[in-house]
């Protein structure tokens, strides 16, 4: 079977919930952040590490203050690794990804397929089209002709101070009302500093939670997701290294569709990521297609 052929099984295989979930990923991964050896966790929840014991005392800090340590030294991130697992609406997420912010734009993820399970979908952005797909056969979606608001999105990620990283996340810990200090621990042999508190939507939808015009946008955009999930209040814990970076993010809300609880791990701040797009003889042209076949092919 060609390609061409095989679009309507293709097409099927990619229905609304993997788009949505794939841009969800694209546009505000990046918020919640921390880091592993490499490897995705795919679980179905995503339980907070233990305290160590015998992990030395770190100096005491005020929580707001390694927040906005933090915040400074997230503005600094070109590029990242991360792991993400846990459940959110009923279905479970896990996958793994890579992500350039600076000077362009570009990823590549494998998640797993909220369709079928026991299968990965692999989604990549580049060059401002999104591709999915799997088993040697990807759907091209040219976000700048298809969805110019989108595209514009995607641009902001690697504009800006802040850029996409992991400041978005300290920056909506740091409206929180009760937050705290957990105590120290240990992530992946790194010595780091547990904070946790509560935000209310409201607070995320005051003016001045975000700090740039990018980050705004994709607080807008979270702000939807969440409200669609019918989530009025998140409990998130960030645990923060020694470099004062984020090691790792748990994001927990309760909503009329089920639970969310998404733990996010980041490795290899700021080393290379390389993202290729698919082999061409494997690709399908979404808006190629409606060019050729009008609506029909649509």
């Amino acid at each position: 079977m060609t390609i061409t052929q095989g679009v309507g099984t293709f097409m099927s295989a990619y229905r609304r919930k993997t788009i949505g979930a794939a841009l969800a990923a694209v546009l505000l991964v990046g918020g919640a952040t921390a880091c592993e050896d490499g490897k995705s966790e795919k679980k179905d929840g995503a339980a907070a590490p233990a305290p160590s014991k015998s992990a030395p005392a770190m100096p005491a800090m005020a929580p707001a203050a390694f927040l906005e340590k933090t915040k400074k030294k997230s503005a600094e991130i070109t590029s990242l690794r991360y792991t993400m697992s846990g459940t959110a609406a009923g279905n479970a997420i896990s996958g793994e990804a890579a992500m350039r912010l600076k000077p362009d734009v570009a990823m590549s993820m494998t998640m797993a397929s909220p369709e079928t399970p026991g299968q990965d979908v692999g989604i990549r952005l580049l060059d401002g089209a999104l591709y999915l797909g799997s088993e040697g056969k990807w759907m091209k979606f040219d976000l700048k002709a298809m969805a110019p608001d989108q595209a514009k999105k995607l641009d902001a990620l690697g504009g800006g101070q802040q850029g996409e990283n992991p400041g978005d996340k300290a920056n909506d810990l740091s409206l929180s009302k009760d937050l705290k200090t957990v105590g120290e621990e240990t992530i992946d042999g790194q010595k780091t500093t547990h904070l946790t508190g509560t935000i209310g939507l409201d607070q995320l939808r005051d003016p001045s939670a975000a700090t740039t015009p990018e980050a705004k946008a994709r607080q807008e955009k979270n702000l939807k997701m969440l409200e669609a999930q019918g989530i009025k209040e998140l409990t998130m814990d960030i645990w923060i290294d020694e470099s004062d970076q984020t090691k790792q993010v748990r994001t927990r809300g309760q909503g009329t569709e089920g639970p969310m609880d998404v733990t996010i791990k980041f490795h290899d701040v700021n080393k290379p990521v390389d993202v290729t797009a698919p082999p061409a003889d494997q690709v399908v042209d979404l808006a190629e297609m409606m060019k050729g076949g009008g609506e029909g092919a649509a």
